[in-house]
């Protein structure tokens, strides 16, 4: 089968709405290619994984790489896709020089040439997040594994608003919790909930293919292989009440999803948000001010920002 690559030219801040885009259109798979993950990597509390200079890539910006099977015709959502991606400014998000390109690859090709964008990172203190295909051991005690197939889907644990949802699930699970997972993606954050010591994790994610993605990557981390996966809007229908919720999603997506997730959070229980620019850093913060939900901490790597805000006892 024949396959075409539709990449978009952005900003690292636009990279997954637009994956998010390209998925929606129909897309298999996405491949991204962000400058922002390359930067030098230090001998700090992270450790230091792989020599960036050792690896091609590009030195601004990111180019996020779509696959369409030869069932759908390209030309035809070309429109829709350069609509959408045109329209992100008006959300508060650079989109740089938005070239949208097309060529066509062998399904071959599509299978292997994203490998050589992804290697084992060190995402926080404890959590490192390692392609399926790389032999990797722990390099110190406490240190734990998310086993992901980067090829999937968009969310390998490398982008800055990842990392802050991480970060920010390191400081608030203590283990046992009930955890909420909203608009999963790759799975990366329910299987860093359970590698950290959560108890019962549900995931969700409006899009079928990110659901089908999740629940393959959950499949190659043992401690988190049971844990459900389902097509869901938002938090809409779910009763399941919560220690922690956390949604890695663009602001516009958070503001509505505030008012469903607080009545379900436990007394103290504690909603974890990431995706946020920094223009929609205060309409972010109203809006759980107006929920009753106090704000703990704001995360903030780059242009990226993520906030713990807690539900107080009564």
């Amino acid at each position: 089968m024949e396959w075409t690559e539709v990449k978009v030219t952005t900003t690292t801040e636009a990279v997954e709405a637009v994956a998010n885009i390209l998925m929606e259109a129909g897309a298999t798979g996405v491949q991204i290619n962000d400058a922002a993950d390359f930067k030098p990597q230090s001998l700090g509390p992270y450790g230091e994984i792989f020599d960036p200079t050792k690896h091609a890539h590009i030195q601004a910006g990111a180019e996020i790489s779509a696959y369409y099977p030869e069932t759908i015709f390209v030309p035809e959502i070309l429109p829709l896709i350069k609509q959408r991606v045109n329209q992100l400014p008006e959300f508060g998000l650079a989109i740089g020089a938005n070239q949208v390109t097309t060529a066509l690859v062998n399904e071959g090709a599509w299978a292997t040439a994203w490998k050589k964008y992804y290697h084992p990172v060190r995402v926080s203190r404890y959590l490192t997040v390692v392609p399926s295909w790389e032999k990797y051991r722990p390099q110190q005690v406490g240190e734990q594994l998310i086993i992901l197939d980067p090829g999937m889907s968009f969310g390998t644990g490398t982008h800055p608003t990842t990392k802050l949802a991480l970060q920010a699930l390191e400081t608030t699970i203590r283990g046992g919790e009930t955890l909420l997972d909203v608009g999963t993606g790759s799975g990366v954050l329910s299987i860093a909930a359970k590698q950290l010591g959560a108890g019962s994790v549900f995931a969700y994610d409006l899009d079928e293919v990110a659901v089908k993605a999740a629940a393959s990557n959950l499949a190659l981390n043992p401690v988190a292989a049971q844990v459900p996966v389902k097509a869901n809007n938002l938090l809409t229908g779910i009763t399941q009440s919560a220690d922690i919720i956390v949604a890695n999603i663009l602001a516009e997506i958070i503001l509505p999803l505030i008012p469903q997730a607080q009545p379900l959070l436990k007394a103290n229980g504690y909603l974890i948000l990431s995706g946020i620019i920094a223009a929609k850093v205060a309409s972010v913060k109203q809006a759980l001010i107006a929920a009753d939900l106090t704000i703990v901490q704001v995360l903030n790597e780059g242009d990226w920002y993520g906030i713990i805000a807690q539900q107080q006892e009564d």
